[in-house]
């Protein structure tokens, strides 16, 4: 549980870090943008180091962890383009997660 946690947490980080100036920071010089979101990642790289350390500790191995982190890092970017950039979801994005989620499933079931 406490990879999981940490994972959703790098990646609010993440997201806000890669898309944060997609609304209202579009007229920020570049560099500013640039710098602004390595400080934010930094944060997320502190969540997410520990998480892949500890999942990997726990037994999940390097493809779980990988999955698992981009499953959540679509359901966190999805919640912030809606919420955020006011985008709509279509039915693609759910098409596309449910391919995730069947990644997800692949991976952990046992051989």
């Amino acid at each position: 549980m406490p990879t999981i946690l940490l994972l959703v947490a790098s990646n609010v980080f993440m997201t806000i870090a890669w898309y944060w100036h997609l609304k209202g920071g579009m007229a920020k010089p570049i560099l500013l943008v640039i710098l602004i979101s390595w400080s934010i990642a930094l944060v997320e790289y502190s969540l997410a180091v520990p998480a892949n350390r500890l999942g990997y500790a726990s037994g999940w191995s390097a493809a779980q962890l990988k999955i698992a982190q981009e499953a959540i890092a679509l359901i966190v970017f999805a919640g912030f383009m809606v919420l955020v950039l006011g985008e709509p979801l279509h039915w693609r994005h759910l098409a596309a997660f449910a391919c995730i989620m069947a990644a997800v499933g692949f991976l952990f079931v046992k051989p």
